[in-house]
């Protein structure tokens, strides 16, 4: 990290203490700077200062506020991969990805031989030693470690009772609304920088239509019926 300013310099030095002197009145929780502090005092208090100028939306953090715009409004992903043709929206997630050309797992688990590319899935794998279930189902009550061994929990057996959200573009259902948010935004918004097939000449500026064009190159008809002789590629 360099800065011109000496104040950015002892923000950043900040980052790489363990010392949290500004104590919340409100809860337990303390931080390393008076900023973090205040922006965690905003969410008791339900205070969103940073609005986006075009919807009704507001946020506790700029930061947020910034991720809004890119995912809703502008399609800016400026996080850009320098071996690959990933981009992303968040600086967080383009270091994660980079760590999967590196092969890098800088947080490992002391407990077993375990380590992870992001601190998240290391605090998912620890709830495997402490045995925490922390996700219940809200149709039966049975307890899970992780919330994605929840999710498939309910859709098998429950599949009738979770409300399934289809896709507009595709056919795809999906439990949660903002998992449908999420699939929309990977699969079918629109990219300015287009993605060439390795294959032929044609290009995308959506990821599924993409996906979908990358099948017809396939060798084969991969999918077939258990019932009849019947084959297809999708």
């Amino acid at each position: 990290f360099t800065s011109a300013r000496l104040s950015n310099l002892k923000r950043h030095l900040k980052t790489h203490s363990d010392e949290k002197r500004y104590l919340c009145h409100l809860c337990p929780k303390a931080f390393r700077t008076a900023t973090l502090l205040h922006n965690h005092v905003n969410t008791h208090t339900g205070t969103k200062p940073h609005k986006c100028s075009e919807c009704d939306t507001a946020f506790v953090t700029r930061g947020e506020l910034s991720r809004h715009r890119r995912y809703k409004h502008t399609l800016e992903k400026p996080y850009k991969c320098t071996i690959c043709e990933y981009c992303s929206v968040e600086a967080s997630k383009m270091r994660r990805h980079l760590r999967s050309h590196t092969g890098e797992r800088p947080y490992p688990c002391d407990l077993c031989s375990y380590a992870s590319k992001d601190a998240y899935k290391l605090k998912r794998h620890m709830l495997t030693h402490t045995g925490e279930k922390r996700y219940e189902c809200c149709v039966c009550q049975a307890r899970f470690t992780q919330s994605g061994t929840m999710k498939i929990h309910m859709l098998q057996k429950h599949g009738e009772n979770v409300p399934k959200h289809q896709c507009p573009h595709c056919s795809t259902l999906i439990s949660r609304k903002s998992d449908l948010g999420v699939h929309l935004r990977n699969l079918h918004s629109y990219m300015e920088e287009a993605i060439k097939c390795s294959a032929c000449e044609a290009v995308f500026h959506e990821r599924y239509a993409f996906l979908q064009h990358k099948k017809t190159h396939r060798g084969g008809k991969r999918f077939k019926c258990a019932q009849c002789s019947y084959t297809c590629n999708q």
